[in-house]
């Protein structure tokens, strides 16, 4: 997939009138900081910048996205990038993998995946994101993660063992990213926890988001049988009834949301006092990254990830 059918397949423009989820307005503490930095945090994949770098080597934009999220784990099985992404189908995240590592060395990978990120950031927020002010918010997030519980979150450990990056933008990437890292593998174990399965959890995300059933899902490469199993599953289940999610299913999903914000307790309490300022900084510069074009426009898929 080049970026401009990425574009196409990810860049669809809403219904008319379409707000962010009520079912995380106004949400934990937790979910907000999630929200605030989505954009941020995920500005590697959709970034035109970072792609045409990659694209030097090999990478499309779903190899980019798998290789480049996944190469922080070093050099393992595919079978185990397939358990910490979590809601992909073996067979994608297997092909992408190979792709990659066929095609570059990760040492070269996250070299070149980190400086074009950090390059295409200064590109989007250097003329209303000082040096200073990007440097602050990676400060105060750094604290966050760095005393963060990495327990059972496999996919934020291996990054926050990386390379420590110097570009203040740079920073502010990762830190955001180690931030949706620790909340992603938070939300794994807690759907895991509560018997979601893998295809599942992307169909109870989008119909509780206020997707149609299908039009995100659909994006993560599961093929019909699976998905078709996966809806009986939970129309048996009571979580959805006649394409929607029912009153049951957003109490079950609602679930396991207060569990993935209460595995991030720890790093929301060691924000502390900054936790609002923050929010209230961060927002905007993702809504930048939006308005560039890095980012889909569709607030469900903010919510979604």
């Amino acid at each position: 997939m080049d970026y401009e059918e990425a574009v196409a397949t990810f860049f669809t423009t809403p219904p008319e009138g379409t707000a962010f989820p009520r079912a995380v307005v106004g949400d934990s503490p937790a979910r907000r900081l999630r929200d605030a930095l989505e954009p941020l945090a995920m500005h590697a994949a959709f970034s035109r910048q970072v792609y045409d770098a990659l694209a030097r080597y090999g990478l499309d934009v779903l190899g980019g996205y798998v290789y480049g999220r996944g190469a922080a784990l070093g050099d393992v099985p595919s079978a185990l990038v397939t358990s910490t992404f979590a809601v992909f189908p073996s067979s994608v995240i297997d092909k992408l993998w190979r792709q990659g590592r066929a095609a570059v060395d990760p040492t070269t990978l996250v070299a070149v995946r980190d400086a074009a990120t950090a390059a295409s950031l200064r590109t989007v927020l250097g003329d209303v994101v000082s040096e200073a002010q990007a440097l602050e918010a990676a400060e105060a997030l750094e604290v966050a993660v760095d005393v963060a519980d990495g327990t059972g979150r496999p996919l934020f450990s291996a990054l926050r063992a990386g390379p420590n990056l110097t570009d203040p933008y740079g920073r502010l990437w990762r830190a955001a990213e180690l931030v949706r890292e620790h909340r992603g593998d938070s939300h794994v174990a807690a759907c895991v926890a509560a018997g979601v399965g893998p295809c599942e959890m992307n169909i109870l995300t989008e119909l509780w988001v206020g997707y149609p059933l299908g039009e995100y899902s659909n994006t993560r490469g599961w093929p019909k049988q699976h998905m078709e199993s996966s809806i009986a599953r939970l129309t048996v289940a009571r979580f959805v009834a006649d394409w929607r999610i029912t009153e049951k299913g957003r109490r079950f999903r609602a679930g396991i949301e207060e569990r993935t914000d209460a595995a991030q307790r720890g790093l929301i309490e060691a924000l502390g006092a900054e936790l609002e300022p923050l929010i209230a900084q961060v927002g905007p510069w993702s809504d930048r990254c939006i308005l560039a074009g890095c980012y889909p426009f569709d607030p469900r898929k903010r919510a979604a990830g």
